[in-house]
């Protein structure tokens, strides 16, 4: 497989990345944190596919990467007061929601009844999923190398795996978004990250 690399400033570039998404294929591109590779959230074959790029094991659920805050309604099951109100304070931002799943969510994305969920702050990545929908997203690199903040960094690692890579400079690396369980009574942080449980709370007047 030829790996090919187009800039994010290319006109052609989201068409083509919807064109191998539609097909089945992978992307990989920019987001606030680091790179992300993706495919669409509900194509089975598709996330099973990530797994082999990346040489990513199979327990590990993928995220997904959503552009508005409408578009919950696209994977959640249905969303608790807690994560309406994350959303609306801290999205898009480093702060991933775990909320119920919808059921039509391949068992690829999470084989639990839970499905987490983020909004990037990241231009280029919001274009791309307004026009593609929801995606499985996870950081573009294989299993326990380093998380790759630019396109090349990218490329040394998946040439020959994925189809495309979207240039869009370097990305700001960094700490991993918070990971917030929001099913319960009150949040639960599965991951530290940049937002505290202290500003969670906060935000929950509690």
């Amino acid at each position: 497989m030829n790996t090919e690399i187009l800039s994010t400033d290319d006109p052609l570039a989201i068409s083509r990345a919807l064109e191998i998404l539609h097909a089945g294929g992978l992307v990989a591109f920019p987001t606030d944190t680091v790179y992300g590779l993706g495919c669409l959230a509900f194509n089975q074959i598709a996330i099973e596919s990530i797994y082999i790029a990346k040489d990513r094991p199979l327990e590990k659920a993928i995220p997904i990467l959503i552009a508005d805050v409408d578009d919950l309604e696209k994977v959640a099951a249905y969303i608790p007061n807690m994560a309406r109100t994350f959303a609306s304070r801290f999205w898009p931002g480093p702060l991933t929601c775990i909320v119920p799943k919808k059921q039509s969510l391949p068992a690829a994305v999470s084989a639990t009844a839970t499905v987490a969920i983020r909004i990037p702050d990241h231009h280029d990545t919001r274009a791309l999923l307004r026009a593609a929908g929801p995606m499985a997203v996870t950081s573009a690199n294989i299993s326990g190398q380093p998380s790759p903040s630019t396109a090349h960094e990218v490329y040394d690692q998946l040439n020959g795996r994925i189809p495309l890579i979207l240039d869009g400079g370097k990305t700001k690396g960094g700490i991993p978004s918070t990971l917030v369980d929001c099913t319960g009574e009150k949040p639960v942080i599965l991951r530290e990250g940049p937002i505290s449980l202290s500003e969670l709370l906060a935000a929950l007047n509690l």
